[in-house]
């Protein structure tokens, strides 16, 4: 009983913990960011702690959903585009990836993300 009782206290802290450390990670990474498209007009885009995603581009909005991936955000917009941030040393990086390209393709555009505060 008492061994069946630690191996449950051992899982939900272990549960707990897994729980915490992502919403840590995901509140890096929740809020407003100034992103380049391909052609280097800046747009802003805004990360809800709900998933959605949100931004201006040119005269439209963009919706979409994001999630982490590996260490990183990955963004699917509703247009079929996609876009992924990560942290790289002290600086963040977007890569976009247009319509029929995955996130393990080349990037169709590198520049930096600069996270608004």
């Amino acid at each position: 009983m008492v061994i069946a009782f630690n191996r449950f206290a051992a899982l939900l802290s272990l549960m707990l913990f897994l729980g915490a450390s992502s919403n840590v990670f995901a509140g890096e990474y929740e809020g407003s960011w100034m992103l380049y498209d391909t052609h280097g007009g800046g747009f802003e885009a805004t990360l809800s702690e709900d998933g959605t995603a949100s931004g201006t581009h040119g005269d439209s909005m963009k919706h979409g959903t994001w999630k982490e991936v590996d260490g990183a955000v990955v963004i699917s917009w509703k247009t079929g585009w996609t876009t992924r941030i990560v942290k790289q040393g002290d600086k963040y990086v977007k890569t976009s990836f247009k319509p029929g390209t995955t996130i393990t393709d080349t990037p169709t555009d590198t520049s930096e993300a600069k996270k608004k505060h």
